[in-house]
């Protein structure tokens, strides 16, 4: 057993040794700890759309760019749509300091080591590892929230919804010999198919871009990460559907959607927030869990890939569950996504009912959508108290000791991560 030597001959020792070695010299200070932060990486689901409560957002120049008016150019910055309500921030994540939203609405693969504008329909926003790096310089970076996968080169969120939708209104409110009112020819009215959101080449090349911008991600995270140390979090996406309406929304005056014009149904779902066909909302599930598919296989190419780092998919699939649009006959009240809502021109109104209007009008109306999108684009999205629901997802995915969890939500309106 060894002996501790006295205390006093210990220091006297130590003096000696540093008179022998000449005078004592200070070690320099410790450098001082950066702040701790969670990042949010990806596109609308992350960036907060839906949830209102945007901030300005820096365009290329370097400008802060605040909402520019309704007639604005969509690709204007701020139409990222960058909420102080995503759930980035309202996740409970103990031991962080600062939280930098880095997503976009309608971002895509492209745009994680691209400048956005350089594609069709981007907006003028520096790369996400651009805008990473910077964080990076001054935070030590310990959550990352990625969501990727929605939109990409070969089929997007926004166009599948307007899609659909467009064809549900444009059954309602025209009779199949009535193609004359629209002034750029007919407009398909069946519902949507499988076929029509999303094939199986098109889910395959998606999830080959989304790979590819996911291994520059973490590539550039083991590059500018102060002490190496993050958790990445996957998050999938959840459809603000049910698998089938409540009965209110069934029909109306005795007409359903599955016979020609149904003017007082097509309004009423309008008002409810889901103005698509019955026969629409099987396949935009089927398109919905292949968005889950293409970030589940994408985690688990990028684990393989990078064995041993922090990586968690976190499945939302029933997140909304008991509260999606038209599941109940209060729709949209107590639902967790954004019903859809247009504009008669960038007027800043949101038309709440569409009961009333003739072809003519449903037409132009319609049309505001396509030319001035952001007039359009919070349609089924979280809205606030929806991110706020993903904020507990994110809070669960962060804390969890497993590779994958599921948050889903209970019949009691409880959320549970597992």
């Amino acid at each position: 057993m060894s002996r501790l030597r006295p205390p006093v001959l210990v220091a006297v020792f130590a003096l000696v040794l540093g008179s022998l070695a000449g005078p004592v010299v200070s070690a320099p200070a410790a450098q001082a700890a950066l702040p701790t932060a969670a990042i949010s990486i990806g596109d609308s689901f992350i960036s907060g759309e839906g949830a209102g409560a945007y901030t300005a957002v820096t365009d290329l120049n370097g400008t802060s760019q605040a909402f520019p008016g309704w007639s604005a150019p969509n690709n204007n910055p701020y139409f990222c749509h960058r909420s102080a309500n995503a759930s980035l921030f309202k996740a409970d994540l103990p031991g962080i300091q600062n939280r930098f939203n880095l997503a976009c609405s309608g971002g895509q693969p492209f745009d994680i080591a691209n400048n956005s504008i350089n594609r069709t329909k981007g907006r003028n926003v520096a790369a996400q590892l651009t805008q990473l790096r910077q964080v990076a310089q001054t935070n030590d970076i310990d959550v990352v929230l990625v969501g990727l996968g929605s939109n990409n080169s070969s089929f997007t969120f926004g166009d599948v919804a307007v899609l659909c939708a467009n064809r549900f209104i444009a059954d309602a409110w025209t009779g199949w010999w009535e193609f004359w009112a629209y002034l750029n020819g007919p407009v398909p009215q069946e519902p949507c198919s499988n076929a029509d959101l999303a094939t199986a080449a098109e889910v395959s090349a998606a999830t080959a871009e989304t790979i590819a911008a996911l291994r520059l991600l973490v590539n550039t995270l083991n590059e500018v990460d102060a002490d190496g140390q993050h958790r990445i979090v996957f998050q999938d996406y959840t459809n603000p559907m049910p698998t089938d309406f409540d009965v209110k929304f069934h029909t109306e005056d005795g007409r359903a959607d599955d016979r020609d014009k149904f003017r007082d149904l097509g309004a009423e779902r309008y008002a409810g927030g889901c103005p698509v066909h019955r026969a629409s909302l099987a396949p935009g599930h089927y398109f919905s869990a292949a968005l889950g598919t293409i970030v589940q296989n994408s985690f688990n190419t990028i684990s393989a890939e990078y064995p041993g780092q922090d990586f968690v998919y976190l499945n939302v699939q029933h997140a909304f569950d008991g509260a999606r649009l038209c599941e109940k006959a209060d729709s949209p009240a107590n639902t967790l996504a954004t019903p859809i809502r247009l504009m008669d021109g960038p007027t800043g109104v949101f038309l709440q009912s569409l009961s009333g209007y003739d072809k003519i009008a449903i037409q132009r109306i319609a049309n505001s959508c396509v030319t001035y999108f952001q007039t359009c684009q919070e349609s089924w999205h979280p809205n606030a108290s929806g991110h706020a629901v993903l904020g507990q997802c994110l809070a669960g995915a962060a804390a969890t000791a497993a590779r994958s969890v599921s948050c889903v939500r209970q019949s009691n309106g409880s959320i549970v991560v597992s």
